[in-house]
């Protein structure tokens, strides 16, 4: 994804974060630093499966949810006692962090609640006229937001689906919880309605598909067509049934699909295994 970024440590730029997206206050933020040594300095203490993850995915799509060091606003937190932190492996976020000396706090670059951004376009065309420029990297490469793993009554948890699969989780540090709902959120993401597109959207129910007319219906499905609907009115995120490649092509397809006028769209529900499980995730909350 691409990020609205500031400095951290520096409250009042964390405030402006808020302020530009129409961020809840209650939602914390991610920490976005150039190593995991570096992240350390952030946390009061680092747990071993946190430790072990870190090994194996980062840089990368994974965060961790320590306990939060003192040096974190507790804005950037929403109160929390503890702060997310993460590694990007993207070159120029990563060359970006390496020139800094604070760390940067990142959430999606786009107005609360809408379809992530994927592209730097995606970004100024929502952003332009609040924020002073963007970095264009290129189109995101994985096109899901990262996984974000903490505890919960000292049980290591996933706390939001994302670019590393539970099943790669779990062969690091075995068994996870999973607990990616909340009203009081201790992770970006866990609203039940999130990355919406405008357009009404709805998920795993084609059978509500009689009440449109047939010009009206979009669709958004993994690698085959739905009968009955005019093929140039669906989109195939991977005809090779990759669930990499549908992730990297899902928020994209809502994009182009929310620019259409007098439509609705029907997403079908994904393979429930790898990254299956976070396109469900965010087709869910889209759809509510």
């Amino acid at each position: 994804m691409y990020g609205l970024a500031a400095n951290a440590l520096n409250a009042e730029a964390v405030v402006q974060i808020f302020a530009v997206k129409n961020r809840p206050h209650f939602d914390p933020l991610i920490v976005h630093l150039s190593s995991f040594e570096e992240a350390k300095k952030y946390a009061s203490s680092i747990p071993a499966w946190a430790d072990r993850l870190a090994v194996a995915f980062m840089p990368g799509p994974l965060t961790v949810v320590p306990p939060k060091a003192a040096v974190i606003p507790e804005l950037g937190t929403s109160g929390l006692d503890t702060v997310a932190l993460r590694v990007p492996s993207h070159p120029l976020a990563h060359e970006l962090l390496s020139q800094l000396s604070f760390p940067l706090a990142a959430p999606s670059a786009n107005p609360f609640g809408y379809v992530s951004p994927v592209t730097a376009q995606h970004v100024m065309d929502q952003l332009g006229g609040k924020i002073p420029y963007s970095l264009d990297g290129d189109a995101a490469t994985i096109g899901l937001e990262s996984t974000i793993v903490g505890e919960v009554n000292g049980v290591p948890t996933i706390l939001r689906l994302g670019g590393i699969a539970l099943e790669a989780i779990r062969e690091v540090i075995g068994d996870v919880e999973v607990q990616i709902s909340a009203s009081n959120p201790l992770a970006p993401g866990q609203l039940e309605s999130h990355y919406s597109p405008n357009k009404q959207l709805f998920f795993d129910a084609d059978q509500e598909i009689v009440r449109f007319e047939v010009s009206q219906i979009r669709t958004i499905r993994f690698s085959t067509y739905l009968e009955g609907i005019p093929q140039d009115a669906q989109r195939i995120l991977s005809p090779m049934r990759d669930l990499a490649e549908a992730a990297r092509n899902l928020f994209s397809t809502m994009r182009e699909l929310d620019g259409e006028e007098g439509i609705v769209i029907f997403a079908e529900r994904f393979p429930e295994e790898g990254l299956g499980r976070a396109i469900n995730d965010r087709l869910q909350r889209a759809a509510v």
